[in-house]
């Protein structure tokens, strides 16, 4: 497998306006869509496409309500990096699965409410 480090290299640029940014956003989405089935391949991801598209969805529904332009541009960059060190094989397979871990999980250790409460448990 030869690497290549400029495929799917884009050129970093601003949105000149909202309707250009919201363009912009569904192209990525649509490359991520398109791109599940390869990802589920390369990385031997044992749950179905349908479930790598869900979290896609969820990851894009979580910034929907951004207000500022700056910010969306940053976000898509940060798609776009994503998408292409996922595609390049730069990410190994833990990389891939921390976004498939419930985040609704409990915290292994919980941390006390305040000082006093910790330090009459004995934690640092």
């Amino acid at each position: 497998m030869t690497i290549n480090p400029t495929y799917l290299a884009q050129r970093t640029r601003s949105s000149v306006n909202w309707t250009d940014a919201k363009s912009r956003v569904i192209r990525s989405y649509r490359d991520w869509l398109r791109a599940a089935p390869e990802i589920q391949k390369m990385y031997t991801l044992g749950f179905p496409v349908s479930t790598i598209r869900t979290k896609v969805r969820q990851e894009f529904e979580r910034h929907r309500y951004v207000q500022q332009l700056k910010t969306v541009d940053v976000l898509i960059f940060h798609s776009h990096s994503e998408l292409q060190e996922t595609l390049n094989f730069w990410k190994q397979h833990p990389h891939v699965l921390k976004y498939f871990t419930s985040e609704e999980e409990e915290p292994r250790h919980k941390l006390p409410n305040n000082f006093i409460s910790g330090f009459l448990e004995g934690r640092n």
